[in-house]
């Protein structure tokens, strides 16, 4: 491995990764600024602590910035979430991701509408052999990174097409929408039951990840993934995906 460079073997072959050439796919928060909600939950806000009559925040005269965060990874932006999302059982992401560094392959589709006027993506290819599949949507507007989706009922995914992701072993989900499920779908979560394998052999090392943002000079094809998130023993957590071109 050469200085910012990194190679994989991959399905008989070498591919090549440049670390300097990284994507973030993640949707930054910024409480003062507009930012993306799903299932109306509270906005994700920052505010400086506060003690007496100090106050966390050098522009008011404090010498450091000490600042609480409200936030609910699964409405509040770019998060990755595990099982334990819709299980009794209390299983966090921290235990379930792993090295977070997988072979992916960024997918842009259309979902297809519905008589009912629902709009999913019922089906795609892809390469046999990765870890990790990335649906970018289409038309990919780029009001996705600061849209309040509650209420709108944001295409989802056919339940048939991650189950097919389970059986072909994709571990790891990304998409730019809200949630692998319909909005409001009687709390059945076909889809996330089915990726997850709920009614078998669980599938605790699978995860997915929602609300991401790929720009459109982002060509589809395969990527080194690195799933970045921090140390939270909950279902789910903000991350910080990154990809990397692979040749």
């Amino acid at each position: 491995m050469s200085q910012g460079k990194i190679s994989v073997d991959w399905q008989n072959q070498t591919l090549h990764a440049d670390l300097n050439k990284g994507i973030c796919l993640a949707i930054p928060l910024h409480h003062e600024k507009p930012q993306p909600n799903a299932f109306f939950a509270p906005l994700y806000n920052a505010s400086p602590h506060k003690v007496g009559d100090w106050v966390g925040d050098t522009r008011t005269g404090a010498a450091v910035n000490f600042f609480n965060i409200q936030l609910n990874p699964h409405g509040n932006g770019t998060h990755t979430e595990c099982v334990g999302h819709i299980t009794k059982e209390r299983v966090a992401i921290h235990d379930t991701l792993g090295s977070g560094v997988f072979v992916a392959q960024l997918i842009s589709v259309y979902p297809s509408p519905t008589d009912e006027g629902d709009r999913i993506v019922e089906d795609m290819e892809w390469d046999k052999g990765i870890e990790a599949i990335i649906i970018r949507t289409l038309p990919n507007h780029p009001e996705k990174k600061q849209l309040h989706y509650g209420g709108t009922n944001p295409p989802y995914l056919n339940p048939v097409l991650t189950e097919r992701m389970a059986k072909e072993n994709i571990k790891h989900l990304l998409l730019d929408l809200p949630s692998v499920d319909r909005e409001e779908d009687g709390g059945k979560l076909a889809a996330h039951k089915a990726f997850w394998n709920t009614n078998g052999d669980i599938r605790y090392d699978a995860t997915i990840t929602e609300m991401i943002y790929v720009e459109d000079s982002v060509p589809d094809g395969l990527y080194l993934l690195q799933i970045q998130l921090p140390a939270l023993m909950l279902d789910a957590s903000p991350s910080r995906p990154y990809i990397y071109p692979l040749s």
